[in-house]
């Protein structure tokens, strides 16, 4: 499938108390916001909001796999956080490509996660490079 200006595609994935606790084990992040209740029951959220870096994950995820099943690598990411992410919400990634360079296979791509509400909580712009998978691998 060739990608075009416009393409868009998405993926949705549930934010459990697992799931938070595995990204803090990974990430090494134990900010007591994502996981002491009580201590977040003291701030402006009044309950653990998952992390940030958890739905950029969520959009790295969709791009892994490259759009359309094309296999992709990041080059770079921006990142805005708008809205919290609680234990419980169904987070959809969704990236809309909005630039192609085809003699380096660089896409740009809008970025943006969205909770079960509608309500953005993340955006942001990814610029990856499309691999060539028909291209012998050289594991030397």
């Amino acid at each position: 499938m060739e990608l075009k200006v416009g393409d868009e595609f998405s993926r949705e994935r549930h934010v459990t108390a697992e799931v938070i606790r595995r990204f803090a084990d990974v990430s090494g992040d134990r900010n007591p916001i994502h996981l002491d209740a009580e201590f977040a029951r003291a701030t402006k959220f009044g309950r653990p909001i998952a992390h940030g870096m958890l739905s950029a994950a969520f959009i790295s995820a969709l791009l892994a796999d490259g759009p359309a099943g094309l296999a992709g690598i990041y080059l770079s990411q921006t990142l805005n956080f708008t809205h919290p992410v609680f234990e419980g919400d169904l987070v959809t990634a969704t990236a809309r490509v909005t630039r192609i360079r085809e003699d380096k296979n660089i896409v740009t791509l809008s970025t943006l996660c969205t909770n079960q509400n509608g309500e953005t909580v993340v955006t942001g712009e990814a610029v990856i490079m499309l691999l060539d998978l028909e291209a012998p691998a050289n594991h030397a």
